[in-house]
């Protein structure tokens, strides 16, 4: 199956453009309506779309990682750090298969993908 990705407000439309040109299925928040919802409840409707929120703010991260701890569900979490990733980067790593494993600049938390 297939990642779905949710983009967070703060991603460059160029890494969107890219992600989507290698035939990624992605949904933006602004495109969605729900660029202004606090954190928690963006983490909880990306949960509900069955969708991977990717996304460069470092609050989602410890978001993410305390939801696990809680044992609380969400889709998975995709964080692209704002000065070590490339557009190259992180349209690469979509094949990569890791769970809560450092790649390059990327950390991915709580799935899997093939």
């Amino acid at each position: 199956m297939a990642v779905q990705l949710y983009m967070d407000v703060h991603i460059p439309k160029a890494i969107t453009d890219q992600l989507r040109r290698r035939g990624i299925d992605v949904l933006t928040a602004i495109e969605d309506g729900s660029d202004e919802l606090p954190d928690d409840q963006l983490l909880e409707r990306v949960y509900l779309l069955g969708r991977v929120l990717f996304t460069q703010d470092i609050r989602f991260k410890a978001l993410a990682e305390n939801w696990q701890r809680q044992s609380k569900p969400f889709a998975g979490l995709i964080f692209g750090h704002q000065l070590g990733g490339t557009i190259g980067h992180y349209s690469a790593t979509r094949k990569s298969k890791v769970t809560h494993s450092k790649v390059k600049s990327v950390l991915f938390i709580g799935f899997s993908v093939q």
